[in-house]
């Protein structure tokens, strides 16, 4: 199905801001549209003033973001940034850790990793060959396998290296690591607590397969809906069955969203992300499923979700905090005396949830 042209714009808009100057080709490559379609989009970007446009470059009209650095490294200093490629999620990320970097005067350097198994290795190889300081990596980590394999090698880079919305598993090589993160524990109970005051009491679950985020909601929501007192009925789902090729999944975890919906006789569903969201609520709106009257929805990431029709109740993580707090804990490592052996940080930081047309109370059965 071809992406809306509001969310595509949206995307655009995100990457700029995340990199300060893109190139109208690289966005092309990275959207998979043709160069037209993104010049279309960037004369209307320009025209609402959110972006400027140069010779084949896109630039950011956003101001940089104001913020206190207690020290700050000696200029020159390089900071390598390392994010997985298409991943519409970590642009506010990397905005937040750009602006940072920027007011202290450290050069950002930005490396797009391919979606394979253990892309990020050989650009963190030639980062630091280049001269980089300093590491912000966020790993792909589709799978337990995909995280192991990157332990080893990762925690022995040999600079100051922070970690963006990534939690190693406990004891394992990079447990000490410095690492900034929402925690998602909190943004599906901001979730389930949500759609439980509004009067519903059977729900589904559905949540990608193939990030440390998927997993992580995963284990939040089968721990809340099993423990909470008022949920009386509950299943989890992949948000696309076709990807339960990839892993031992039930029958239950590889069902169609409208049959689980039905089968569970739930009132309301929480997704993960948001363009998920978007793809379902359609597919409901055909199957004469009415989004909130029949069934309400919370969406999880919150990118565009206020895009949708009705535009999406959602977590929202504080993404773009995410990435300052990360670019400050490195910047803080970066000017440490060398051989210093400070104790690792582990930074949590809670989501919010935002309120908008697809949730409401259960409706109340007619009297007979």
């Amino acid at each position: 199905m071809r992406e809306p042209v509001d969310l595509r714009r949206q995307r655009i808009l995100a990457a700029v801001q995340a990199r300060g100057t893109a190139r109208v080709r690289d966005l092309a490559d990275e959207l998979q549209v043709s160069v037209v379609t993104v010049r279309r989009d960037v004369e209307e970007l320009t025209r609402e003033g959110r972006l400027s446009r140069g010779h084949g470059v896109v630039r950011s009209t956003l101001p940089a973001r104001e913020t206190v650095a207690d020290a700050v490294p000696a200029a020159g200093d390089r900071v390598a940034v390392v994010v997985p490629v298409r991943h519409s999620y970590l642009t506010e990320t990397l905005h937040g850790a750009r602006t940072v970097l920027e007011r202290a005067g450290v050069r950002m350097a930005l490396h797009l990793a391919p979606q394979a198994s253990g892309a990020e290795r050989p650009l963190v190889e030639r980062a630091l060959a280049d001269g980089a300081d300093g590491l912000l990596i966020a790993p792909r980590w589709r799978g337990r396998a995909d995280e192991e394999a990157d332990h080893e090698w990762l925690a022995g880079v040999g600079v100051p290296t922070v970690l963006m919305e990534r939690r190693p598993w406990r004891g394992s090589a990079l447990h000490a690591l410095d690492s900034v993160c929402s925690d998602h524990w909190y943004g599906a109970h901001l979730a389930v607590e949500h759609l439980v005051g509004l009067g519903h009491r059977r729900i589904v679950f559905a949540t990608r397969h193939d990030s440390p985020t998927a997993r992580s909601l995963r284990a939040a929501f089968t721990e809340i809906a099993g423990a909470h007192p008022l949920v009386e009925q509950w299943a989890w789902t992949l948000v696309a069955p076709e990807a339960g090729a990839d892993g031992p999944y039930s029958a239950d975890e590889r069902a169609e969203l409208p049959a689980l919906t039905r089968k569970v006789g739930a009132t309301a569903m929480v997704l993960h992300g948001d363009v998920d969201a978007l793809m379902v609520v359609q597919r409901l709106t055909e199957d004469g499923v009415r989004v909130p009257a029949d069934c309400s929805v919370v969406a999880y990431d919150d990118v565009v979700a206020g895009l949708a029709s009705p535009p999406l109740t959602a977590v929202s993580p504080p993404k773009a905090e995410v990435g300052h707090a990360a670019a400050e804990l490195l910047l803080q490592r970066l000017a440490e005396a060398p051989g210093s052996r400070q104790p690792g940080r582990r930074v949590e930081l809670l989501p919010r949830l935002m309120v908008r047309g697809s949730t409401d109370r259960v409706a109340e059965p007619l009297e007979e």
